[in-house]
């Protein structure tokens, strides 16, 4: 049979058709593995996160820097999965698991004293870095916190000025919360745990010194005592 050039029309829009429906399926197919694969690292890199900043709270610095290179690992990871899905890289769950990755890094460098990272080294956004440092102003009280109890004030006021840069940074990104993804009230909540702190501390402080005070107070009237 002859094909007249309707038939020979709908021959090639079909092969034309089935290469789209093809190239579609494989496109759908790749978004949807990563969609199944990011959430389980991010559920990993949250669980590694939380494990490091419990480790730092133990001062256990050696173990935290060990599941930090292990979250390095896995954020780079994700981010190279999703390099062509960023449709996936902003569902949510993977700026919330950069997040707390953000988190776990600054609070051991803040306690222990070492360099912060910049977010290009981290491979995270300006804003999931900044919620990141929010995050970790709580860490900070909480060190703070387990010091007085020990009675141990030497670090505490170390702490609290890097709690107070922190809030002084993130008090000036005047933007929308489309573009900071919701650091305002990152923002909100880190200034009431620093005026806690800051109080608590404050507290603390004072303490310290009346107990000084009576000290010296005793131990002069002691030494009047052994002259009379």
């Amino acid at each position: 049979m002859t094909s007249t050039p309707e038939n020979s029309y709908a021959d090639t829009q079909r092969q034309a058709l089935r290469r789209i429906a093809d190239e579609a399926r494989a496109s759908f197919a790749d978004t949807h593995e990563a969609r199944e694969h990011a959430p389980r690292l991010s559920r990993e890199i949250i669980r590694n996160s939380a494990n490091s900043i419990r480790a730092t709270h133990r001062a256990d610095y050696e173990d935290a820097r060990k599941l930090i290179a292990r979250l390095t690992d896995l954020v780079q990871e994700m981010n190279s999965s999703l390099e062509d899905h960023r449709s996936v890289y902003y569902a949510g769950y993977v700026e919330d698991a950069q997040k707390e990755y953000v988190e776990a890094i600054a609070t051991l460098a803040f306690v222990e004293q070492t360099p912060l990272p910049d977010p290009v080294e981290l491979g995270v956004g300006p804003a999931t870095y900044l919620n990141g440092l929010a995050e970790a102003v709580g860490e900070l009280r909480r060190s703070i916190l387990d010091s007085l109890r020990r009675d141990d004030l030497s670090r505490c006021e170390g702490l609290l000025e890097m709690m107070d840069e922190v809030y002084s940074i993130l008090v000036s990104m005047d933007f929308p919360e489309a573009v900071t993804r919701g650091l305002r009230r990152s923002t909100d909540m880190a200034r009431g745990v620093l005026e806690r702190t800051r109080g608590d501390l404050t507290v603390a402080f004072r303490q310290c010194r009346l107990e000084r005070r009576l000290a010296d107070v005793q131990d002069a009237l002691a030494e009047a005592e052994g002259r009379g």
